[in-house]
């Protein structure tokens, strides 16, 4: 996928905290109720041709005969006229890489000439899909029509369209339903089936320049140009339903009004009857009613899984309760005893928990017990066959790259933004990161850490880490040199303002805005306030705090303290990995930037902001202020990370009345990767402001994300209702019903962070689930999310029936947020592979991946050697001599049995899957345990839907290879008492076959796939 294709993370619809609808926003984020993540572009041409989709798929008007004229309906509208060639064009990579199509737009014709062309996309007139409003040469009425270059044609007619009135044109291309389908003034006109297209035929993915994506004007080389006024020109990457395009319509002639409106639940996935067998769940007769204790105030943390009780001899899996999912903590109020009643899918069982609320203090929150080494502290390693393993081979193709990227391109939107001259041959970075971008600058921060890493993680080749060294300080001077023109006078006794309270308007104007166009922007940094250092001017901060939403308008602004965050963590990444005392003073003065103006802000102020959808995202500007804080001593940076507090999420209410401290789901419907950060940030203050209610609030949503909102694969957003992709769905544990967006799902970037938090948390609370959680991710979704020969990388990961990843950024020219966060997750695999305990008498073994650690403080070398996850056992060799404890992960999947050998002689150990084991002893030199773990076969269904499963082998999801699209989950059928019984392949390379279909690891699967299986156990 090219860059322009990308998903937004940042500029999706709004997700509301109801549980059932959303409400609209003003705001270009909001597309008549459907998702952005399944938006192209949008060209609403009301004086201009830019997408609005951010995606940067900009329009160029061709011929200056083509006008804006005032319209009675719609306002601004693009006028072609008859005595002109004028019509618009696309970048020409725009399409490249989708599955299925929709078209629309609002068209006024003037002319009812045949051959006119409303679009016309595609290589040549031999491979290219158009719609005709007037009819074609050779045939009259309306046209819609798909023609390959194997000679295949599809055609959907209806009669033409009206002249001298507008018309609303909209055309759908399901591929997996097999369809094309036209609608005219939300109406239904014709649709052809049984279409087999393949969109990637039309288009020529090795010399994309030499597509063509015209509106207006045909393909071929005719005098004919259409003849008519545009409006509201869009393209989606998903097929729209008839509510969606009814939707738009309506809207439209109720200028541009939204309708409050959910996702329809129709959806365009199978629905199943109550009577469908859902898995083990047809063979349970009865489940345990549970008893749990609570404290006066706290919801109580009810088990997901329950012991059951099957019949036929059916050894079941625990079985998954649904319980109710409060928005307050009014139950618990008082001592007392009541009882929630829970649900069971495709079952009528009703289990029971009895809570029993108490009048006592909070328990007692963990103390950080564990530390992690340093990146260079571990070393990655080949496997036991002298192989690299999966982790080295994307590693590398990051390393490679980074190692090729040119620094001034992301220091180029930097000084631009002082008015600073460029480097010659400097190029500016894409997507996120063009002129007018107002997230621009977000990629820069993911640099910094990204470099640090690397430069901390290639001891192993010194010509590499010097590469690093020297992009590292090129960056910080310049960034420290542009800071330290913040707040001074350009010249010698000239006038400045150096107080960040004080920043005026932009030279010539009367308010701030957010232009960043070469003629808009404001480029007069001795107005900023000392210690201020963006991408773009102080506006939009100062916006924010006066009531800004997000969108694409100058009065509108995008995630100032995201960009912001990722630059003070990229600054800080490189002090602690190289000691750039530059790098810290650069962090420090934007912290005190940032203090200077936030102290100063009410309450109900900071409510508003952190609860602005994407105006308010701010990363993690609470982890980076008071790890800041942690690095320099300064209380001021403490105090201010406080100020970020998300006191909605975090508490419910000023009053601290509920929220996630009180265990209440205060962030179901919202969207994912703009509060996780947030959570990271609470834990991060946990650990130097005593505060037992930051733990509470990361625990407690570690705790419901992982167990009502996770998908197979450990990603954790994918909402159809709210109808967005990067939404956390808008009830608990209903990802059936509510998830599985039809515009993607599963954020690569919120996974990252989702590992980050639970490596975190693992810290304080060495419980195994945590590592188990980090293990899935990081293989499932991490590591699947890396193109096969290139660092190109996943924005989603799609999961629906017959699915297709799609990779960007393989050069790291132009970024979005996951892109940002890829450069991060491949150059630091070794990191949690080991931890500490803060006295160094006990070594956490938490993956099993070939490396070596040298551990410093003990004068010990260990040095794991495995083939896992294609063999499953590992032995870790002991050079040196001490006493410590040995705790090594036993796997909740490893219910087979986990076997131990110390220096060949077998251990009796009793291993609890889903615990650590301790091995204890006076290890010598030489030492060596081997450790074995046999995997299996399991299924891991959905919460609300148990038939629809993943198959997984030990921790490996596995996926079938599909060759075409699918509408429905793919059937398979498995015997009940051993569902390896049918699935035949080869372990070692972890391929196997099941009814003549070949399933992969999902991290090995580059082609079309199923992660998710309609399961039938007999």
């Amino acid at each position: 996928m090219k860059k322009y294709q990308l998903f937004i993370s940042a500029i999706l619809s709004f997700c509301a905290l109801s549980t059932t609808t959303l409400n609209a926003q003003n705001g270009d984020q909001i597309l008549d109720g459907i998702g952005e993540t399944g938006l192209i572009a949008r060209y609403v041409f009301d004086g201009d041709a830019k997408d609005w989709s951010r995606n940067n798929l900009h329009g160029k008007i061709q011929d200056t005969k083509a006008k804006f004229v005032n319209d009675e309906q719609f306002g601004t509208v693009l006028s072609l006229p008859a005595d002109s060639k004028a019509f618009v064009s696309i970048p020409a990579d725009g399409l490249l890489g989708e599955e299925s199509l929709s078209i629309s737009g609002w068209i006024f014709l003037r002319s009812p000439q045949k051959d006119q062309r409303f679009f016309d996309f595609g290589k040549n007139t031999n491979s290219h899909l158009f719609f005709a409003p007037a009819g074609t040469e050779n045939e009259a009425g309306t046209q819609t029509q798909v023609i390959t270059e194997t000679g295949t044609k599809y055609t959907t007619k209806s009669a033409a369209l009206e002249t001298g009135k507008w018309s609303y044109v909209a055309v759908v291309i399901n591929i997996p339903s097999k369809s094309i389908s036209t609608y005219v003034n939300r109406l239904l006109v014709n649709e052809t089936k049984n279409v087999e297209l393949d969109l990637a035929k039309l288009f020529d993915y090795n010399s994309a320049e030499k597509n063509k994506l015209y509106i207006g004007k045909s393909l071929a080389d005719s005098n004919i140009y259409l003849n008519a006024k545009l409006h509201d020109f869009r393209i989606y990457r998903v097929p729209l339903t008839d509510k969606q395009i009814t939707r738009i319509y309506n809207n439209a002639l109720k200028e541009n009004q939204e309708e409050e409106s959910g996702e329809e639940q129709t959806a365009d996935l199978p629905k199943f009857a109550a009577t469908t067998s859902q898995l083990y769940n047809q063979f349970l007769t009865s489940v345990s009613d549970v008893k749990v204790e609570t404290v006066v105030g706290t919801l109580p943390r009810l088990p997901s899984y329950i012991k059951g009780v099957y019949t036929n001899g059916i050894e079941g899996p625990e079985v998954r309760v649904i319980w109710p999912s409060p928005k307050d903590n009014s139950d618990v109020l008082k001592s007392g005893q009541y009882t929630v009643t829970g649900s069971i899918s495709g079952t009528d069982l009703k289990p029971k928990a009895t809570v029993i609320v108490k009048e006592a203090k909070e328990t007692a929150t963990p103390e950080r017990k564990l530390e992690v080494f340093k990146l260079d502290q571990i070393v990655l390693n080949v496997d036991l066959d002298g192989h690299q393993t999966k982790f080295i081979e994307n590693r590398d193709k990051f390393l490679t790259t980074l190692a090729t990227t040119d620094p001034d391109s992301f220091l180029y939107m930097f000084r631009n933004a002082f008015g600073q001259p460029q480097p010659k041959e400097a190029e500016p970075l894409g997507v996120w990161d063009t002129q007018e971008t107002k997230l621009r600058g977000h990629a820069t921060g993911h640099y910094l850490t990204a470099i640090a890493q690397a430069y901390a993680s290639t001891g192993y080749d010194k010509t590499l880490q010097a590469n690093f060294k020297d992009k590292m300080e090129y960056m910080v001077n310049t960034l420290y040199d542009l800071e330290k023109l913040s707040g001074k006078p350009k010249e010698a006794g000239g006038k400045f303002v150096s107080d960040p309270t004080a920043v005026p308007f932009g030279p010539g104007k009367t308010n701030y805005d957010s232009d960043l166009s070469p003629e808009g922007i404001r480029t007069d940094y001795w107005n900023w306030g000392e210690g201020f250092i963006s991408a773009y001017p102080p506006d939009q901060f100062i916006m924010l705090e006066n009531g800004a939403t997000y969108g694409g308008q100058k009065t509108q602004i995008w995630a100032p303290y995201y960009t912001l965050h990722k630059i003070m963590a990229g600054l800080m990444d490189v002090y602690e990995v190289s000691g750039n005392e530059k790098a810290l003073e650069t962090a420090k003065g934007m912290g005190n930037w940032v203090y200077a103006r936030m102290k100063k802000l009410p309450t109900e102020t900071l409510i508003s902001m952190w609860n602005r959808y994407i105006a308010g995202e701010f990363g993690g500007m609470n982890e980076a202020m008071a790890r800041l804080y942690r690095i320099t001593k300064d209380p001021h940076y403490l105090e201010v990370a406080q100020l970020f507090d998300n006191i909605k999420v975090f508490y419910g209410d000023a009053n601290h009345t509920h929220g996630l401290a009180k265990n209440v789901d205060t962030f179901r419907g919202l969207h994912a990767n703009q509060h996780i950060p947030q959570i990271m940030g609470a834990l991060e203050m946990y650990r130097d402001s005593n505060t037992p209610d930051y733990y509470r609030v990361a625990d407690n949503f570690w705790y419901k994300t992982v167990n009502d909102y996770m998908y197979s694969i450990g990603g954790v957003a994918g909402a159809r209702n709210p109808a967005n992709a990067e939404c956390f769905i808008s009830q608990p544990a209903t990802i059936y019903e509510n998830g599985f967006s039809s515009g993607g799902q599963n954020e690569t970037c919120a996974t990252y962070n989702m590992l980050k938090l639970t490596g975190d948390l693992f810290l304080y609370d060495q419980r195994a689930e945590l590592m188990d959680y980090y293990e899935r991710g990081l293989y499932n979704h991490i590591l699947s999310s890396v193109a096969e020969n290139s660092p190109a990388n996943t924005y989603h990961v799609p999961l629906r029936p017959g699915s297709v990843k799609q990779f960007g950024n393989t050069h790291m020219t132009g970024f979005t947020c996951c892109n940002g966060t890829a450069i991060e997750s491949n150059t630091k695999f070794q990191n949690s592979i080991y931890f500490k305990s803060a006295d160094n008498n006990a070594l956490y073994v938490n993956l099993y991946v070939p490396s070596t650690l040298k551990w410093a403080e003990k004068n010990i070398t260990i040095e794991q050697t495995t083939d896992f996850p294609n063999e499953d056992f590992t032995k870790l060799k002991i050079n040196g001599n001490g006493k410590f404890d040995l705790k090594v992960r036993v796997p909740h999947w490893a219910t087979k049995g986990f076997f131990v050998k110390i220096n060949e002689k077998e251990e009796k150990v009793k291993a609890q899957p889903g615990s650590y084991l301790t091995l204890n002893k006076k290890w010598k030199d030489g030492d060596v345990i081997e450790l074995r773990m046999p995997f299996q076969f399991h299924l891991e269904p959905v919460m609300d839907q148990q038939n629809i499963a993943s198959l997984f082998y030990g921790p490996i999801l596995l996926a079938a290879q599909e060759t075409e699209p699918r509408k429905d989950w793919r059937k398979v059928t498995f015997d009940a008492k051993d569902i390896g019984k049918s699935i035949t392949g080869d372990a070692k390379k972890l391929e196997f076959t099941i009814d003549g279909i070949l399933y992969k690891p999902f991290y090995e699967t580059y082609g079309r796939h199923s992660v998710y299986l309609d399961v039938i156990l007999k």
